[in-house]
């Protein structure tokens, strides 16, 4: 690759990120890294990874920006040509994944070349072997959409009362924190993904991210995927777009789109890597129950209205929500004929129904807290809660 044109495009990454005021909290984290170890940045596309990347390229000094998807030659080769140079100490590589040789000369760059090295993908099943092969070389770190706390901070509310985990469990929601319900169905629309900040069609730009998910990032990935493959797992993503969230599993998408059980596991799984879809694992160890497959935000509303999706959106924003904030939670299978709460918090007593009005789903069901999540701002006690509140809890 010419290095006049490496130049040309890290100055024009430079400039194209000077109009960008605002910083994810990542951003500062990322900033005050110090060691000798490299940082992976792993997240879905259009949650801001190349923005805050090239922040950094403005606020480290001797760093040097390169996009992947257009790159060509030796990484190892071009680095220490740049390093030698450009006196250049640390560099920013953006969409790693689209570089088939990443996780061959990853190694030899750290252990021959002495730079700081600071990369982004959009699909966490690229980076799993750095977890295993470069564990104590590579220190990965996750960057999710806007939490809705997050999402009114960049909107411009900056006045947002505390709210702990703990005082969300166990005490009444602050008033003060009760209007800002009103921006929750403008989050769940699509204000969650950063782009939303600044382009008014959220689901055109959406439908673009998702098939470049499925037809560019899972065959770099999976070598044997293939065309048809790629067009099943489409069909299986417009099959839980569709459907009620409830018994969507890996044998009931196989039964729907007539693959085997098998295909269903790896499709979904690969999608689950690239931020696509969600899976929840039941409670307790009965191998012989499935996970719950759902959806990422707001993925749902490419294949429906607003209205008939938002049970599914409920859904898919708490455990979306709960991944942000670190919380492990299963779900509880009830048996035929009996209503059961929809979530448990991992290795607590605390049971949650979502957009559950009453509480007949509790009945029979010993747990030591129960909590339904609604809309309505009218329920605000210690058992009713308006589900927006959940994602204004701070890490």
């Amino acid at each position: 690759m010419e290095f006049n044109k490496l130049i040309e495009l890290n100055r024009l990454a430079k400039e194209g990120v000077v109009q960008y005021s605002s910083y994810r909290k990542l951003y500062f984290e990322l900033l005050q890294d110090k060691g000798k170890h490299f940082v992976g940045i792993v997240g879905p596309r259009g949650v801001g990874k190349t923005i805050t990347l090239r922040q950094l390229t403005i606020n480290i000094p001797r760093s040097f920006y390169i996009s992947m998807e257009s790159f060509d030659g030796s990484m190892f080769n071009i680095l220490k040509e740049l390093k030698e140079k450009f006196k250049i100490e640390t560099f920013m590589l953006d969409e790693v994944h689209s570089y088939s040789d990443f996780d061959k000369e990853i190694q030899s760059v750290y252990e021959l070349l002495n730079v700081k090295i600071f990369f982004t993908s959009s699909t966490a099943l690229s980076m799993a072997k750095y977890r295993n092969d470069m564990s104590r070389r590579v220190l990965l770190k996750h960057l999710h959409p806007f939490s809705f706390r997050e999402y009114l901070t960049f909107k411009g509310k900056s006045d947002i009362p505390h709210l702990t985990f703990d005082d969300f469990i166990n005490k009444e929601i602050a008033e003060p924190i009760l209007p800002l319900g009103e921006y929750f169905y403008e989050y769940i629309r699509g204000g969650l993904m950063p782009f939303a900040l600044h382009e008014p069609d959220v689901l055109f730009l959406l439908d673009n991210v998702l098939n470049s998910v499925i037809y560019k990032d899972i065959p770099r990935v999976n070598k044997n995927i293939t065309m048809g493959d790629l067009s099943i797992i489409t069909k299986l993503v417009k099959f839980i777009g569709l459907s009620s969230v409830d018994g969507i599993n890996y044998s009931s998408i196989a039964r729907n789109l007539s693959i085997t059980k098998y295909k269903a596991e790896q499709y979904i799984s690969l999608l689950e890597q690239a931020f696509i879809t969600q899976i929840i694992l039941p409670e307790g160890s009965n191998i012989l129950k499935e996970p719950k497959i759902l959806l990422s935000l707001p993925y749902r509303l490419l294949y429906q209205k607003f209205d008939l999706a938002l049970g599914g959106l409920r859904e898919d924003f708490f455990v979306q929500s709960c991944k942000i904030l670190g919380k492990n939670i299963s779900y509880l299978k009830s048996t035929v004929g009996t209503k059961t709460p929809d979530y448990m918090f991992s290795d607590t007593n605390i049971v949650l129904e979502i957009g559950g009005k009453g509480r007949s789903q509790f009945k029979g069901i010993k747990f030591s807290k129960k909590i339904i999540l609604s809309d309505s701002y009218e329920y605000n006690t210690h058992a009713k809660k308006p589900l927006f509140t959940f994602c204004l809890v701070e890490k």
